[in-house]
Order: C-alpha cells, then sequence, then structure tokens
C-alpha cells in the first residue's frame, strides 16, 4: 500500500513506537468510513495495529458504546458524538482532558433509490413532506435523538408523525430505507453515503438543522494510553484531512 505523504510526515512528527501496540477503539457510524479509510495508512506509518467494535454512541442496544465498556469490554479509544464523550467523562470511563473533536456532519434526508425526491428546500416545504410521508426513520444515536425529542415538536408536528415515525437500533437508517420499511430517513451524510440503494435528497433546512460534532477520548482504563494518543493526533493531522471531507464530513482540526 502506497503511504499518502501526509501520512509519511506524521510518521516522521511521531516519535517511533518501541514496541507494536494494539490499540482497541470504539467508534459510532458516523464517523466510521473515514476512520476505515484511515486505520490502514496509520498501521503502515506506525507499526500499531487496531482492533475495532463498533456501536451506536449511545441508546439500550447490547452494541451501543456505554453499555460494551459497563461490560468491561476493553477499550483504548472511544470515538462518539461530542457529548457523549462528555458523558463518559462525568461518569469516569473516559479520562478527563482527553476530548478531541475530530469532525461534524449534517444531517440528511435519503429515500429509496428511484422514487421522487420530496421538497425540503424550505422549512414550511420540508415540514409539509413529513406530514405527508407514510414512514419516517431516524437513527438511535444523537441525530435521531433530536429529531424525536426536539425537532417534530419544534415543527409543531410531534403528534401528528408520532405513530409513523420509528428509531433504528443498532443499523444505518438507509439500510432500512432501501428495504423499502420507510419512506424517508434522516441520518448524517457521513453514514448515509455509503448505503447502497438509496437517494439523498439533501440537508434538512439551516432552521432545523443540526450539526453532529464527532470526537474522540481516551479510555480512563487504556492499557495503550501512549499509542492511543498518537492515533488521536492522527485523526486530528492534515493526513486526514481529505477521508474525512470525501466521507462528507467537515474536518475540525483544519478550522
Amino acid at each position: 500500500m502506497k503511504i499518502p505523504a501526509a501520512v509519511l510526515a506524521f510518521a516522521l512528527f511521531v516519535a517511533p513506537a518501541a514496541n507494536a501496540a494494539e490499540i482497541r477503539v470504539m467508534i459510532s457510524g458516523g464517523y466510521a468510513p473515514a476512520y476505515e479509510e484511515l486505520i490502514p495508512q496509520f498501521q503502515k506509518a506506525t507499526g500499531h495495529t487496531v482492533v475495532t467494535a463498533y456501536g451506536p454512541s449511545m441508546g439500550d442496544t447490547p452494541q451501543a458504546i456505554p453499555n460494551r465498556i459497563a461490560r468491561g469490554e476493553p477499550v483504548d479509544i472511544v470515538i462518539a458524538v461530542a457529548y457523549a464523550i462528555d458523558g463518559m467523562i462525568a461518569k469516569g470511563t473516559v479520562a478527563p482532558g482527553s476530548h478531541t473533536d475530530l469532525a461534524q456532519v449534517l444531517i440528511y434526508m435519503a429515500v429509496r433509490a428511484g422514487t421522487p425526491k420530496p421538497d425540503i428546500a424550505t422549512t414550511e416545504a420540508f415540514r409539509q413532506t413529513l406530514l405527508k410521508a407514510k414512514s419516517i426513520a431516524y437513527s438511535d444515536s444523537a441525530s435521531g435523538t433530536y429529531i424525536s425529542t426536539e425537532m417534530f415538536k419544534n415543527l409543531g408536528i410531534e403528534d401528528q408523525v408520532k405513530a409513523k415515525s420509528r428509531m433504528i437500533p443498532a443499523e444505518p437508517v438507509g439500510r432500512v430505507i432501501a428495504r423499502g420499511e420507510a419512506e424517508v430517513g434522516f441520518q448524517p451524510l457521513s453514514a448515509m453515503r455509503p448505503v447502497p440503494g438509496i437517494d439523498i435528497v439533501g440537508p434538512m433546512p439551516p432552521e432545523v438543522q443540526r450539526a453532529t460534532v464527532y470526537a474522540a477520548g481516551i479510555a480512563a482504563n487504556a492499557k495503550e494510553p501512549a499509542a492511543a494518543k498518537a492515533l488521536v493526533a492522527f485523526l486530528t493531522s492534515p493526513a486526514a484531512v481529505d477521508a474525512v471531507k470525501k466521507s462528507g464530513m467537515d474536518p475540525m482540526a483544519a478550522r
């Protein structure tokens, strides 16, 4: 595998590892596309090995990152929505002072491939589209929590859409849309873009939009804290910018 010049520059910047470490990461889906492109580069440049477990930033499913940690699954780095990282710091499962913002991404709407794209150009058009939709799906992580507990209420349609809306646990919303199990669905663009069988309609209108910020934190009981810090440094370095942008996110390190 050819290593990009920015990755080589990062490898020269960090201190060489005396012993290759195995870094265990727990990550939520929105940041995963960029992460999956970047990890092989990091491993090649540093000699470390990265072992990854996936799950939502929050929720009641067994895969949810806080539940994995509560079961005692080993972890060195957590990558999740920023306020979930803060919550884990408050609970003592992520080390204080280790919160590092990685990227932010907007919430997008998608429909099944080949079906008409509804009008969401204005807040009122978006509101009418939701009222007319036969079914609505959203994630069981930060974006879905915002949609179900705040956005519907702010649009004044909470009662009208409640019966036809559902939260999708531990699965990309796009897959549900692709199977025809919901007419419209919402999730951050980075989680929608890799899913086949859907058409992305566009971002929610600015008046109801909420960016999701993904962040990393070092686990309080990390076995490889130094290697974990090197990985976080890599994910916020210039070497990561192109992959993050390609996935549909805005890299915080580039601000």
